[in-house]
């Protein structure tokens, strides 16, 4: 069970409507579509429900509840060690789109057909309770065959690798909760600096999932900027503010539009008769190049879980929360410069990049630390976390935009509404915040 689970966790939940969604409404992509879209913050229930309805509840938390009490049952720790892991790391997905969710008695069909909703808050425990237990799965070894190989797609089986990954996701979590009610700063900072200890050591430890490249076999990023996807191309924002910094990684992540000139969609912007008059995503991450047709080489692009560059921005930023700019600065320059030795730019042209970049101070340095991570968090998740948290990047309203804010989280599934209605779901809007970034 364990490869399908992480096909679908890579594909349609990291790569599929919650990824293009976010790189939409964070300005990195654009669509050369009329408004009013996804772009300009038009979502309805309807428009989620394929994420709630298949691709979460069934096929991933279902699955892995059904694979992790078959491998606890026959002492296959690993295999539990890996499943409680995904469930964590799947389960902060869904609660940081829709908030409370249905958790504890979502999986006791018939006996619980309308299952209540689990706060955010405890949600969040849950989360921190599978990692360790994970964590604990792992130091029990495992004696009896299989141990996880090829059929684990993010890490080949290596245990120490997911131990790794396990302590990184536990400092993602920790500090997402940096405002949320009740929590203080400086305590989830702690927390985070402590899990780091033993976290990735280098881009050798990023959790990727490989793809062939080969027919049914591409990356969800050359998949969603084909030319069927509607046009999808680079955002203004995104594209001038690499062009404005100077920023080496810009023909990486980027390609010249049928001009040869960098130029991004203006976010919610009237449609261009030919979408190639603005720049495409490049092949790194996966980009179709609409003007080269023989080059498919974004097919074959792995898809980025989680990376040694978020982690050392996580570390940047709480170790200023606890320790203040001067000692952030040096772990701040090296979440910059991992990312571009990931993308392969060359030391000298990365090195003149940190050195222009402003030296963080007790005023700017969460802005400059999160516009960083940003850029080195390219189509992730993450940086709609990461907006909503802090307010950075800034970013403007889209043209056109269908509601005059960029929405705070998803409308629950209008199937979760019709079969399971809660107390939960009734007077919430898109702009309403999720607990963590409900306090002021």
């Amino acid at each position: 069970m364990l490869s399908p689970i992480q096909i679908t966790t890579s594909t349609q939940v990291v790569g599929g409507f919650n990824g293009v969604t976010t790189a939409y409404w964070m300005q990195q992509l654009s669509q050369n579509q009329p408004a009013p879209d996804i772009e300009t913050y038009k979502l309805f229930p309807a428009d989620v429900d394929n994420t709630w309805t298949f691709f979460l509840y069934p096929n991933t938390f279902q699955n892995l509840k059904v694979m992790i009490a078959q491998a606890e049952g026959a002492k296959h720790n690993y295999y539990v060690a890996i499943g409680k892991t995904l469930l964590a790391f799947n389960l902060a997905i869904t609660t940081d789109l829709w908030n409370d969710i249905p958790y504890s008695q979502a999986f006791q069909i018939p006996k619980i057909m309308k299952p209540g909703y689990d706060s955010q808050e405890s949600i969040y425990g849950v989360i921190q309770s599978e990692l360790d237990s994970a964590l604990h799965y792992i130091s029990l070894g495992q004696t009896v065959l299989p141990v996880p190989a090829g059929d684990d797609l993010i890490y080949g089986g290596s245990m120490q690798k997911w131990s790794k990954f396990i302590y990184m996701l536990k400092a993602r979590f920790y500090l997402r909760l940096s405002k949320a009610p009740g929590r203080t700063a400086s305590v989830q900072a702690d927390s985070a600096l402590a899990a780091l200890q033993g976290a990735f050591a280098s881009n050798l430890d990023n959790a990727t999932v490989a793809y062939p490249g080969t027919a049914s076999a591409e990356s969800p990023w050359y998949e969603n900027t084909l030319p069927g996807a509607g046009g999808v191309v680079m955002a203004e924002s995104f594209v001038d503010s690499l062009i404005t910094r100077n920023d080496p990684r810009l023909p990486i992540l980027v390609d010249t539009n049928r001009f040869g000139k960098y130029v991004g969609r203006p976010a919610g912007a009237p449609t261009a008769n030919n979408p190639n008059d603005y720049s495409s995503m490049n092949t790194f991450y996966g980009g179709y190049l609409p003007l080269d047709k023989t080059n498919s080489t974004g097919a074959a692009a792995p898809l980025y879980l989680a990376t040694y560059s978020e982690q050392l921005f996580i570390q940047a930023e709480a170790t200023f929360i606890k320790s203040g700019a001067a000692a952030a600065e040096p772990i701040y320059q090296a979440a910059i410069a991992s990312h571009m030795s990931l993308l392969g730019v060359n030391t000298t042209d990365a090195q003149t990049y940190i050195n222009s970049r402003p030296v963080l101070t007790s005023a700017n340095a969460i802005e400059q630390i999160i516009t960083e991570k940003y850029v080195a968090g390219f189509l992730s998740i993450e940086t709609y976390n990461d907006w909503r948290r802090t307010g950075f990047p800034v970013l403007t309203l889209a043209q056109n935009a269908f509601v005059n804010y960029i929405p705070r989280r998803w409308p629950y599934s209008s199937t979760e509404i019709l079969t399971n209605p809660q107390p939960q779901q009734q007077g919430i809007t898109n702009q309403t915040p999720v607990w963590w970034n409900s306090a002021p």
